[in-house]
């Protein structure tokens, strides 16, 4: 499947080609790991710390910078994706829009040195992260929710051969 991911950043000449590249198979390996039975669009925004900052205030009532932000489009259940025919796709596309995702590119290099990982592995978690809020997992429901979007999360990673302290 060929999911449409769209990367910008806020200001001009930021992230580069393998960062939005590195992005792009994030979501991808989510989405195809999650098993979603339609083609997919999502937009990513690259932020500093006081766009990500306004968003938070904005959206969440939170007077902070945060790593990441996800805003669904749809409300759905984590693990029990409709079928194809109970979804709204896009009739010009073919696409079912699943949301934006904010990630704070200083947010991210801070917590990878920090966590002693690289900026690319730090990018990829926060990416399948908030692409699995997108799909409806939510980690503030409780430690049983918070663990099952942690194994997710590995699993992309790991499938995506990001591991520890490894580089694409």
């Amino acid at each position: 499947m060929n999911h449409a991911v769209w990367v910008r950043a806020e200001r001009p000449h930021t992230g580069g080609r393998s960062l939005t590249s590195l992005v792009k198979r994030c979501v991808r390996a989510t989405l195809t790991m999650e098993k979603v039975p339609v083609l997919c669009e999502v937009n990513v925004l690259y932020m500093d710390e006081e766009g990500i900052r306004a968003l938070n205030r904005k959206h969440r009532d939170k007077d902070a910078p945060t790593d990441v932000l996800s805003f669904p489009l749809l409300t759905l259940t984590p693990g029990e994706i409709p079928e194809a025919a109970d979804l709204p796709v896009d009739p010009n596309t073919g696409r079912l829009a699943l949301g934006d995702i904010a990630l704070s590119l200083p947010a991210a290099r801070t917590q990878a040195e920090e966590y002693g990982h690289t900026f690319d592995r730090e990018v990829a978690f926060l990416i399948v992260h908030a692409t699995l809020h997108l799909l409806g997992y939510d980690h503030e429901g409780g430690p049983k929710e918070e663990h099952m979007m942690r194994e997710h999360t590995e699993a992309v990673l790991i499938s995506l051969g990001l591991t520890r302290g490894v580089t694409p």
